[in-house]
């Protein structure tokens, strides 16, 4: 008699967490809107932060804006998955609302810095880690300058701090340069898909199947 493995009692539907983390100035901003964009499987989560909106941010999409007092209340509440201090801004993740999403089979993005990933990964160990590069420091300081944001001293710190940020790339699962855009979309986006056809992922979510074709 033949024993087939029934993956029903399996069934718990859940999406992959994303961690993108880069040097300032690398483009990751500009890379991950592309891949919202491409890939509709996937959404950002919207961190608080203290800072003040830049032009054309708005609050709720970019960040949630918050005082610095709302934000240690937050903190105290335990409601943070991560946070950290970034240049004087705290900037934290919601933890309920990354489990909630999760647990629905979204796949949710992580736009943290490494020390907010070191944070993650110890909540979720499962998590996907992936480092985006500047094909070079001279690359990384052009495009410092052309948003035309910060003095010559905040540059010269985002650079100092570019090399504290690169020396943690081995912590993360993927590395991708982002010289050209595109080309680092399609990357990106591949390890999305490769991700979702993961083995656990796919027993999960197909778990009928396979036991219908083991009959």
């Amino acid at each position: 008699m033949r024993m087939f493995r029934n993956y029903r009692s399996k069934i718990i539907m859940s999406g992959n967490l994303f961690i993108i983390s880069a040097p300032s100035g690398a483009g990751k901003t500009s890379l991950v809107g592309a891949l919202l964009k491409h890939n509709s499987q996937i959404d950002l989560s919207v961190s608080y932060t203290t800072r003040a909106p830049r032009s054309g941010e708005t609050d709720g999409v970019s960040y949630h804006f918050v005082t610095r007092e709302k934000f240690m209340e937050m903190a105290q509440r335990g409601d943070f998955l991560e946070s950290a201090e970034v240049y004087g801004n705290l900037y934290g993740t919601s933890q309920s609302w990354i489990s909630q999403e999760i647990a629905k089979g979204r796949d949710i993005l992580l736009e943290i810095d490494w020390q907010g990933a070191a944070q993650v990964r110890s909540k979720f160990p499962d998590c996907i880690g992936i480092f985006i590069l500047p094909p070079s420091l001279a690359a990384l300081e052009l495009r410092l300058k052309g948003r035309n944001q910060d003095s010559a001293e905040i540059i010269a710190k985002r650079l100092h701090a570019a090399r504290e940020d690169i020396s943690h790339v081995a912590e993360f699962d993927y590395v991708i340069i982002n010289d050209k855009l595109d080309v680092a979309l399609q990357q990106l986006n591949a390890v999305v898909i490769a991700a979702g056809l993961g083995r656990n992922r796919q027993l999960k979510r197909q778990s009928e199947l396979i036991n219908q074709l083991q009959e």
